[in-house]
């Protein structure tokens, strides 16, 4: 049944690649677990694959692609998700995509990045050999809950998982640290110890600041941003796990960036990658699409930071004062891959980042409510819902020797890059 719903699957993302419907990155495999629930678990059966799955709110697209070039550079052969299609319909398809017409998997890693509701639900499918989780953060509210709805999911479902899966957490998160509680398996770390990268106090849009273990609050010796840093309870004695080797190179800017990277380090020594062959895939390594892609337009360069949520947000805007951005644009969009909820932008703290930025550019669907939270924060700006005007202006406006910084939602990312490369990408 597998292999002949591997080859509908391929005849359906063939269909659609060539009426320009799609890279077939979902539909392919939303079919085949429409006629067969069970297709992933089949599929991945007999196969001498690796599995890596990848889950939180922030960083798995860009820490999946870091992944994936140390392997490919230490001589693996490695596929990996689209991102944006992290649901179970999307992994469905990825594998038919990189399954023989008879259904087998050749090659030795598959790495897939998952939506926060469709962790468990593939758990419950199979048992992966890395379970990587990054943070968890406040994000689009309406579809998935508060963060410790979905902890409490996760936690269940981690603790059904057998010792054959290594476990590797964020340690700085005091969340996603706690998921070790119950898991029988080998569980590694990672974290930062670096404080030129700490802030003084918390966000605005701090989670996560009281012990998962008796409800005090949390206590901070240092914090990097959110509620991520070094963390302990002074009334029992939970507190951050030690930390894995420390790594000193990072390809991309920002701290999250550094979580991100730690993060695919670790995983990759663990599979038994040495250092040197990391070091040389991190000098090489090129951003995946929407984060801190650099694209040249007229003779001048355009980086994309994907900013889907409060905290994502915030590490933008502090990434982009630090590079000293003089020319932004704000592209707020409330579809079904944002949420349709757009209130989360007054968690931003807008006020403590662009009061030096020269030009500040406003687009998207929801381009007043954005223009309404910068008028608050009593800075001037241009606004305007067509993206493609808006964006056309900006880019005018930007000196050649400055960069146009744009940091978008979701399906606003898309946009932005369809505009400015003229191709969609899912």
């Amino acid at each position: 049944m597998a292999k002949i719903l591997v080859g509908i699957g391929k005849l359906i993302s063939s269909v659609s690649r060539l009426l320009n419907l799609g890279h077939g990155s979902t539909w392919p495999g939303h079919v085949a677990l429409l006629l067969n629930p069970k297709f992933i678990r089949q599929v991945l059966k007999n196969s001498r694959l690796k599995v890596i799955l990848i889950a939180g709110t922030n960083g798995k697209t860009t820490t999946g692609k870091l992944i994936k070039t140390i392997l490919e550079k230490a001589g693996y052969s490695v596929f990996q998700n689209e991102a944006g299609a992290n649901l179970l319909n999307g992994i469905a398809s990825t594998l038919i995509q990189n399954s023989t017409g008879l259904g087998k998997i050749e090659q030795d890693f598959a790495i897939f990045e998952l939506d926060e509701n469709s962790l468990p639900l593939l758990l419950n499918e199979i048992t992966p050999d890395y379970l990587l989780l990054l943070n968890l953060f406040r994000d689009q509210l309406d579809r998935y809950g508060e963060v410790d709805t979905i902890s409490r999911k996760w936690r269940k479902a981690i603790e059904q998982l057998s010792n054959g899966t290594i476990l590797i957490l964020n340690a700085d998160d005091p969340q996603i640290a706690y998921l070790q509680t119950d898991f029988k398996g080998k569980v590694l770390f990672f974290g930062l110890n670096d404080k030129s990268a700490s802030t003084k106090s918390h966000q605005h849009a701090v989670d996560s600041v009281y012990c998962l273990n008796c409800g005090s609050k949390l206590t901070y010796k240092t914090i990097y941003f959110s509620h991520l840093g070094d963390w302990k309870c002074t009334n029992c004695s939970l507190a951050r796990p030690g930390l894995a080797e420390a790594f000193s190179f990072y390809p991309l800017s920002g701290v999250y960036n550094k979580y991100n990277t730690l993060a695919a380090v670790l995983l990759c020594r663990t599979i038994g990658i040495d250092s040197k062959t990391i070091n040389s895939a991190l000098h090489e390594f090129s951003p995946a699409f929407g984060r801190q892609e650099i694209l040249s337009v007229d003779g001048k360069n355009i980086q994309i930071f994907l900013s889907k949520n409060p905290t994502s947000f915030n590490e933008s805007l502090r990434t982009v004062k630090k590079l000293k951005g003089k020319n932004i644009l704000l592209v707020l969009n409330d579809r079904i891959p944002d949420g349709r909820d757009v209130s989360w932008i007054w968690d931003v703290d807008f006020e403590n980042y662009i009061s030096k930025i020269k030009h500040i550019f406003i687009s998207g669907d929801k381009a007043y409510d954005m223009a309404l939270r910068i008028k608050y924060a009593q800075i001037s700006f241009e606004v305007d819902g067509n993206l493609q005007k808006v964006m056309h202006k900006a880019i005018a406006q930007t000196y050649p020797t400055e960069t146009l910084y744009i940091l978008p939602t979701y399906s606003a990312m898309l946009e932005v890059r369809k505009i400015l490369t003229g191709k969609k990408i899912l």
